[in-house]
């Protein structure tokens, strides 16, 4: 079986994210839950759970210098919803968090990875998120955005059969 790191941010689409790894689950995929801190608070109640979930304990922070991986590694990485700020670090190399760690580490591994932002209007009009999405196309992480593509935003429309078949797309599951 092999792995697909989940990664969600914190926007409206993370509290559908149980659905979404059991369906990732039906799909043959191992999942590893890894959330940004403010997700990771807007989702503490269910963290124990999502653990059982996934049969792997949810990561939202480094681990501390000498503790061992506790995940396997990835196949595959998912980045849904992907935030404003998770983009752009990520563009930017900026790893303060330990999802932007991994999927920018990631780049150099080459493991294939998909994002699907999910922002404001606002945000997608800012010079830096165009910027930033080229980057990471660029380097070869497909990025389910723009037009002819998924839109992230409302979260009962979110696209999250999109972004498991675009997953599978970059990477045959085994």
């Amino acid at each position: 079986m092999s792995t697909l790191y989940l990664f969600a941010g914190a926007a409206e689409p993370v509290f559908d994210i149980a659905r979404v790894i059991e369906e990732a689950q039906a799909d043959g995929w191992d999942v590893c839950l890894g959330l940004t801190p403010t997700a990771a608070r807007w989702l503490a109640g269910s963290l124990e759970g999502l653990g059982v979930l996934t049969g792997h304990p949810v990561r939202w922070d480094y681990a501390f210098p000498g503790e061992g991986e506790v995940w396997p590694e990835a196949a595959a990485v998912l980045v849904a919803p992907a935030t404003f700020n998770t983009v752009n670090q990520w563009a930017l190399g900026i790893v303060d968090k330990f999802v932007v760690g991994v999927v920018a580490e990631g780049i150099g591994k080459g493991v294939p990875m998909v994002a699907v932002p999910c922002l404001s209007a606002a945000q997608a009009r800012h010079p830096q998120f165009e910027r930033s999405v080229e980057t990471l196309r660029g380097v070869g992480v497909s990025v389910l955005h723009g037009e002819g593509e998924v839109e992230g935003g409302d979260s009962a429309l979110f696209p999250w059969r999109a972004a498991l078949d675009a997953v599978r797309g970059v990477v045959a599951v085994g």
